[in-house]
């Protein structure tokens, strides 16, 4: 089944290179909050909370493209959004600059919002 998708859905070479980029950036967040210390609250809080955030990446990519169930991946994606902010919110505690990297992944999560959302509506 092939699905309809909005005019501003990128063209699929940009994908792979954007996301390797976000997974090297989400790499050196996290190991430069688990260097602060795993015995630490906030280091163990927003460790989870990148832990939860990723299989929930992992799960969307399943059900938007593996069972081809935009509506039910756009429901996981809006959680991983709720989640991904909360992982920014803690490890800006123990670390601005782990916190800002994950910026970047959170605009583009966005932006995958809105182009899962008008395929689901497309289709």
């Amino acid at each position: 089944m092939t699905l309809n998708k909005p005019s501003f859905s990128p063209p699929n070479w940009i994908f792979a290179p954007v996301w390797s980029v976000l997974y090297i950036m989400m790499g050196i967040s996290a190991g430069w909050v688990w260097a602060k210390g795993f015995h630490h609250k906030y280091v163990k809080t927003g460790l989870y909370h990148f832990g939860f955030q990723l299989l929930l990446n992992g799960l969307w990519s399943i059900v938007f493209f593996g069972l081809k169930q935009p509506l039910l991946a756009l429901l996981i994606i809006i959680t991983l959004l709720i989640i991904l902010g909360l992982t920014i919110k803690w490890f800006n505690v123990v670390s601005k600059l782990a916190a800002a990297l994950l910026v970047p992944y959170f605009l583009w999560l966005c932006f995958a919002t809105a182009l899962n959302y008008k395929i689901w509506e497309l289709n």
